[in-house]
């Protein structure tokens, strides 16, 4: 693998960047999705630096196909909703990854509108302006066939709201996986690029967790390109626009985390290296701000590497792969090359206190 020195990165990044200049939208997405959590509340997100913010999140319940909003749900709702109100357009997420019932609930037409107008009833209860559906994964064709339809009967659903309430109709997006086909699985089978294209405002393409702990050696989680398999950011978005969906429907995910592993040779420590398992952090993975105070503390030595526009850094036994402003400025000047709607990130809370990848990725997208 070649390493790239800093200078090197920043020339290339430039010459991404410099490449749209005059074909970005002021319109563009810059999204953050933002989980419950006692050490970072809502109301400290630097509004200025996104365009949506997504709360993340809401689940069906499995027997009603209705959303449940707990009694603490309901004053984390409200709370966010408050921090937010007249200061920028919030989406409230459904599903995440451990919501298991969507394949049940999206089968047959019945069960679809029962969920669907839940969604809406909840969403304009709070104020929301959007609903996003968060389904990790569907499974085979039939589901991918149904998620097709659900958007479909979603948007027609939202249209006769906003008809009703004389409201601006709800936003309606669904966070996807980084290709539009599973193309790793045994079970083939692809998005429905037609009903996206007609029926949802876009996609967040989750273009990361390409490599983590369950695999057997170091690799970048987030990598723009991927010399020996076509599992990186630009396979991931080509294969999207191949397939049919128009550019402007696509936004860019990039994760605010790293992901860490131990080397089984501390000696042996590229891109490729052989591992033991999980390294420091939360099962493998650690927030930005965190990479940052590991690098401090163990002097860790920090490498930007070419072939896959990432950056990692390692100390004795310990290896972590991840992003940082100027593989962000990268990706950010290649999405709009590409055209893209936008960006977003996973997770708010999980970079520095004073927001340097987000500022860095807002100040990259060029506007014409």
């Amino acid at each position: 693998m070649a390493n790239l020195n800093l200078v090197q990165l920043v020339s290339v990044a430039l010459v991404l960047t410099a490449s749209t200049s005059g074909t970005a939208s002021a319109t563009a997405v810059k999204g953050i999705y933002w989980m419950d959590q006692p050490l970072f509340p809502a109301s400290t997100i630097n509004t200025s630096l996104f365009t949506h913010v997504y709360y993340a999140f809401l689940a069906p319940n499995a027997t009603t196909f209705k959303l449940y909003v707990s009694n603490s749900s309901n004053i984390t709702l409200t709370n966010f909703i408050t921090a937010f109100r007249t200061r920028i357009p919030t989406i409230l997420s459904i599903g995440g990854s451990n919501a298991t019932s969507f394949s049940l609930i999206f089968s047959n037409n019945t069960t679809r509108a029962t969920f669907i107008n839940s969604t809406i009833s909840v969403a304009r209860a709070y104020g929301f302006d959007g609903v996003d559906l968060d389904w990790e994964f569907p499974q085979n064709s039939d589901d991918t066939n149904n998620l097709g339809s659900l958007f479909q009967e979603w948007r027609i659903a939202i249209t006769a709201d906003a008809a009703l309430t004389r409201k601006p109709p709800l936003l309606l997006t669904a966070a996807v996986y980084f290709a539009v086909d599973f193309f790793l699985s045994d079970n083939p089978r692809t998005y429905p690029v037609t009903s996206i294209n007609q029926n949802v405002d876009w996609v967040n393409v989750m273009s990361y967790n390409f490599h983590g702990s369950w695999n057997n050696d170091t690799g970048a989680p987030s990598g723009l390109f991927n010399p020996t398999r076509n599992i990186s950011v630009v396979d991931g978005l080509k294969s999207w626009i191949g397939a049919g969906v128009k550019p402007e429907k696509l936004v860019m995910g990039m994760p605010l985390y790293g992901m860490t592993w131990q080397l089984e040779d501390p000696k042996v420590n590229g891109i490729g290296a052989a591992v033991m398992g999980p390294g420091p952090g939360s099962n493998g993975a650690m927030a930005y701000f965190k990479v940052l105070e590991f690098n401090m503390q163990k002097n860790a030595k920090v490498v930007y590497d070419v072939d896959t526009m990432s950056v990692y850094s390692y100390s004795g036994s310990y290896w972590i792969g991840y992003d940082d402003p100027l593989t962000v400025t990268a990706k950010v000047g290649y999405a709009q090359a590409l055209s893209l709607g936008g960006y977003f990130f996973w997770a708010a809370g999980y970079d520095t206190n004073n927001w340097k990848i987000s500022t860095q990725a807002s100040k990259a997208w060029i506007v014409s």
